[in-house]
């Protein structure tokens, strides 16, 4: 008797599947395209016949492999509802996170299993901001996205809007006497850019009528928290999300000169999935989570205010 492929091989089959390509199914996946052609071609030599056909556009199933398909989806979906009720019974929770959102997560997190120490929250940070349930295991996720969509079968909380300003270490900033400060204050000075695009940047001096930038000092991260953790630092000015660094404001390790907040279009939201059934657990942390997303966005409102009077 042949040994049975690895679950590893059986779900990056289901990946390429459901996304007829294999570069979209590695980025899922998080390993190389060579790597998931390489575990595709080893199915189908374990299997005898073709799974995939070749297109100019990607991908289609062949007839073995479509007949596959909803056999394994069944079968994979067991084996969550078998982990989940796992999870459920000890209290784990499982949840993915992007790197920006940490600042403002994990402190909570902690702070929650300090008060509920049956509740066992694992958070796991990563740099990518969506998630696909069915082929990582999370039994939720914080995702960041300007386009929200609700896909069948995933809840999803809108926590809060992401509202950027300029941030920098207290001793960066050295205001002008009785002077509302303005972008021509940053002449000179070390602009971090958490994009690539420097859209961030953009977005927001354009809210002050400003076009391009007024420094030429740049430097790029791939990452809002990279860039953050420079800021603080003392390195140079950064785009810093209000919501997110509240505590890091608070604890006057960085500050924000500029009454001026912008929205970006962008939210932090909080997903899981439907099925199987949300546990008593997940149920609470969701519950836990809104009540403190709510409590921050009337922080940040009560900011906003005070910065208009």
């Amino acid at each position: 008797m042949k040994p049975l492929p690895s679950l590893d091989v059986l779900k990056t089959f289901l990946v390429v599947a459901q996304k007829l390509n294999f570069t979209r199914a590695a980025e899922v996946l998080n390993v190389t395209q060579g790597a998931v052609s390489r575990q595709i071609a080893g199915l189908e030599t374990h299997l005898g016949h073709a799974l995939f056909t070749r297109q100019a556009r990607g991908l289609a199933l062949t007839h073995h492999g479509a007949l596959l398909v909803a056999p394994l989806q069944q079968a994979f979906a067991q084996i969550d509802d078998a982990l989940a009720k796992g999870g459920a019974q000890s209290g784990i929770l499982r949840v993915k996170c992007p790197t920006c959102a940490m600042r403002w997560v994990l402190p909570r997190v902690i702070r929650l299993q300090n008060e509920r120490p049956e509740l066992v929250v694992e958070v796991t940070a990563s740099v990518s901001h969506g998630v696909e349930f069915d082929a990582e295991q999370f039994d939720a996720a914080i995702v960041f996205t300007s386009a929200p969509s609700s896909p069948k079968g995933v809840t999803v909380h809108r926590l809060f809007d992401e509202v950027l300003t300029p941030v920098c270490a207290p001793e960066l900033w050295k205001p002008k006497k009785q002077a509302t400060p303005t972008p021509d204050d940053l002449a000179g000075k070390t602009l971090l850019h958490p994009t690539r695009d420097r859209r961030d940047w953009l977005l927001w001096l354009g809210a002050y009528g400003y076009a391009g930038l007024p420094s030429t000092k740049a430097q790029h991260f791939d990452t809002l928290d990279l860039a953050m953790s420079s800021a603080m630092q003392g390195l140079g000015v950064t785009i810093g999300d209000v919501s997110l660094i509240e505590e890091d404001l608070r604890a006057k390790r960085v500050i924000a000169p500029f009454p001026l907040c912008v929205q970006s279009g962008a939210a932090y939201y909080l997903v899981y999935p439907e099925r199987p059934a949300p546990s008593p657990a997940l149920q609470q942390f969701a519950q836990w989570l809104g009540d403190e997303a709510a409590h921050t966005r009337e922080r940040l409102q009560a900011r906003t205010h005070a910065a208009q009077a």
